[in-house]
């Protein structure tokens, strides 16, 4: 009996073939009765009966992202949408529109534009993520869900024998990482941590300078994380009804019962420790993986962990992580990072004996002047770090080779993240002794005591 029978759940009925009804799909008819002119890629190694077949799991702002990344793929064939949330606005903003239903027409169209017939009606609708993983046609699934969800639905999809796309951060905890990574390598899956920053060719060149010498040797890091981008509502806060549509008990999942809000969920669930760790697990999650990246630290980390700054909401406020952080790390090497909020900028600045780059969203910069020429900017900026991410995912599902953001790289890069906001969090003002290759706290117990958390029944990561 699968874990999905021991939860009640009953997959949906056999279909037809997934891979025949897509070629259908593809000429714009059920049963084709009469010639028709079809792009030749159609029948070609890409036809969409040779395509990975994926599932997007979590249909919301950043979903909507992923999904599109995805439909420029040539290799893969979106076939199944996911979403607890029907459809509605007040994502990233109150004009953004998505959910399952907006989802499954966004592809629908996608795919509909590649026909004679302009009309395609392949792709697959679920509110029950366990239902994706129980279909024998879906080959690879996207994670683009709270983070609070990422690592029983990624554990579950290898058990499944799927490939993973996970968003960033991979982990809620340092320990639900750990269990990630050992699901990947025990059930021998791909994974692909969403940390885009990887294939972008910007922050590559600046990597490379930095890991050839070009600034002399490596003294210290300073990584930056944008400030809170949404106000929530302050001590006093009233529930509200849950919406139509909206299963909001299965959002919330393994997080603790907590009444609805609509600024609890959607786009603002990243400002409660409960489903994220703010800014710093946001935005921190590319920064610090340029750290790590640079460092060459992709199966390690730092040895100490000390809070600089932290500024918070007022007490009872519905967002609780840190408004403002600032905190230390430093390494057994002996360099120092330091993460801190710049509300201009998300990127890393690298400084050595020698010189200085820094790259992110603000652009590429370094000293010496030559360093800084040695880069030159693609024109019109059209290069796109995200669906060269995902053509790399979809490579490695081929090949069966570890994508550039492997599930170790993904965990590690976290783990920096949950570091920082442990100490954050504990607000003692004490260096933090950390073991690296045990992955624990060498002398608190408290700071031990955050590295796992409780899930709420019946979810739970064996």
């Amino acid at each position: 009996m699968n874990h999905l029978q021991r939860r009640g759940v009953r997959p949906s009925p056999e279909r037809l073939n997934r891979r025949e009804l897509l070629r259908s799909a593809a000429l714009g008819t059920a049963a084709v009765a009469a010639p028709y002119i079809v792009p030749a890629r159609v029948f070609g190694a890409n036809a969409p009966s040779n395509r990975i077949a994926v599932g997007v799991i979590g249909n919301g702002n950043r979903g909507f992202e992923v999904l599109r990344m995805f439909l420029k793929q040539e290799a893969a064939q979106v076939v199944a949408v996911c979403d607890v949330n029907r459809a509605s606005f007040g994502y990233r903003d109150e004009k953004q529109f998505c959910g399952r239903e907006p989802a499954q027409k966004l592809v629908n169209d996608s795919y509909a534009k590649q026909t004679t017939s302009g009309n395609f009606q392949g792709c697959d609708i679920y509110s029950d993520f366990q239902e994706v993983l129980a279909s024998k046609d879906i080959d690879a699934i996207a994670v683009v869900v709270p983070n609070h969800w990422h690592g029983l639905m990624t554990i579950r999809a290898c058990e499944a024998g799927k490939d993973i796309y996970c968003e960033k951060p991979l982990s809620l905890t340092i320990s639900q990482g750990r269990a990630m990574v050992a699901a990947v390598r025990q059930y021998k899956r791909v994974l692909q941590t969403g940390s885009h920053e990887r294939s972008n060719p910007r922050t590559i060149h600046a990597i490379e300078l930095v890991r050839s010498g070009r600034i002399g040797q490596l003294k210290k890091i300073t990584t930056f994380v944008g400030a809170f981008n949404k106000t929530g509502p302050g001590p006093g806060w009233q529930p509200m009804p849950v919406p139509d549509g909206f299963d909001y008990e299965t959002w919330l999942g393994p997080a603790p019962q907590a009444p609805y809000h609509q600024d609890r969920c959607l786009y603002r669930f990243r400002f409660i420790y409960d489903y994220s760790g703010g800014q710093v697990t946001n935005f921190g999650a590319h920064s610090n993986d340029m750290a790590q990246w640079a460092l060459g630290a992709d199966d390690t980390g730092p040895v100490e962990v000390e809070l600089l700054e932290a500024k918070f909401l007022p007490k009872g406020s519905l967002f609780n992580a840190a408004t403002e952080t600032k905190f230390r790390m430093k390494y057994a090497s002996g360099v120092e990072l330091v993460c801190q909020l710049d509300k201009s900028q998300v990127g890393a600045r690298f400084e050595g004996a020698e010189g200085m780059i820094q790259t992110g969203y603000g652009g590429f910069f370094a000293e010496p002047a030559v360093l800084k020429a040695s880069w030159v900017e693609p024109k019109g900026n059209q290069f796109d770090a995200g669906a060269a991410h995902v053509a790399n995912f979809l490579d490695c599902v081929r090949s069966r080779q570890d994508p550039v953001a492997r599930v170790e790289v993904g965990h590690r890069s976290a783990s920096i993240c949950h570091l920082g906001n442990i100490a954050v969090r504990l607000g003692k003002k004490k260096i933090l002794q950390w073991d690296p290759a045990a992955e624990r706290f060498t002398n608190d117990d408290d700071a031990d005591a955050m590295l796992t958390r409780p899930m709420r029944a019946p979810w739970q990561i064996s």
